[in-house]
């Protein structure tokens, strides 16, 4: 198929537009570059430009001769959202507004959405399945709901059949070497955590070392990203082939700690990593863990690289490449 990728230059979004050529579908990238990179955009053309441009949109439907769609494009800082909320719902939900209408018009039924689990706010219950209840508390979680939603009433509508993938912490590189994750500013722990050890930034912050939990740090599903890129393309050929709307949770169903994935590093890198404790951030829970049985039911998918070490070995390689 002729896949249009969406954010197809960033982290998660590369990955997959590879995974999608290796199994022999077309993927075309379309990204503004605001915060992915030209570089990793090496398995099919490139458009840039933004999905606000609806003339320009249509355009690269029409041109690439596009079956489906894989949306990636998305702000995804939390903090930022919560001091400028009107660049998350314009950018996140009226961009993707935009690109459902042109889906339409264009009678291009099939969307698999990277959504996430911040649609489901502070956990009521652990592991978080794909039931429990949709409470963001971040206009970051609101605008990913928000595009959820509309997916709904876009298939009422017009037949669209979708995927909302909800992915918890995202991690890892290509094992391959060829891509991995670049951000600015870089919030994700695994990569300033590397960093740290590496001496290119100040030492790692730990923010709460006082919750319920067996170490007094925060814990986190930790998703290999090529693990994701492998659901994204089985949720494309589920579709295809048929498959009804659904949402599932991605993620390996085990939690590690911040103060776990710091000593991964320093087993991996044989370095010490510096770090400096800190108070709570307001809105983080102690614990946010996946139940993604139902991924492996619906997509016959589970994670080829569920450990943290692997995951940190992939990271560090790509980290550390020019050292």
């Amino acid at each position: 198929m002729n896949v249009l990728v969406t954010g197809g230059a960033g982290y998660i979004g590369s990955q997959t537009a590879k995974r999608l050529a290796l199994a022999g579908h077309q993927s075309i990238v379309v990204d503004n570059l605001s915060c992915g990179h030209e570089w990793a955009v090496r398995w099919g053309p490139f458009e840039r430009g933004d999905l606000a441009d609806r003339a320009w949109l249509d355009d690269v439907l029409r041109r690439h001769r596009i079956e489906a769609v894989v949306h990636f494009a998305a702000s995804t800082y939390v903090g930022e959202s919560m001091a400028n909320p009107g660049l998350y719902f314009r950018n996140n939900a009226v961009n993707s507004l935009h690109l459902l209408e042109a889906m339409t018009a264009a009678a291009i039924g099939t969307i698999v959405f990277s959504s996430s689990c911040a649609t489901y706010g502070l956990p009521q219950t652990l592991p978080i399945d794909e039931s429990h209840p949709q409470a963001p508390v971040s206009p970051y979680g609101e605008s990913k709901l928000a595009v959820e939603r509309m997916l709904y009433w876009f298939g009422v509508a017009h037949g669209v059949r979708s995927a909302a993938l909800r992915y918890f912490n995202a991690a890892g590189a290509d094992p391959d070497g060829e891509l991995g994750e670049v951000h600015d500013p870089e919030t994700h722990l695994l990569p300033l955590v590397i960093e740290a050890a590496l001496g290119r930034r100040p030492p790692v912050g730990v923010f709460g070392t006082d919750y319920a939990t067996p170490d007094g740090t925060a814990i986190r599903d930790y998703v290999h990203v090529s693990d994701l890129a492998d659901a994204h393309l089985a949720a494309l050929e589920y579709l295809s082939g048929g498959g009804g709307s659904t949402a599932l949770n991605l993620g390996t169903g085990r939690g590690h700690s911040v103060l776990e994935v710091i000593a991964a590093v320093e087993q991996v890198s044989g370095r010490t990593v510096p770090r400096k404790e800190a108070p709570r951030r307001a809105g983080d829970p102690p614990s946010l863990v996946a139940d993604a049985r139902r991924a492996a039911e619906v997509l016959s998918w589970t994670p080829r690289y569920p450990d943290l070490r692997t995951i940190v070995e992939h990271a560090w390689r790509w980290h550390s490449r020019d050292s």
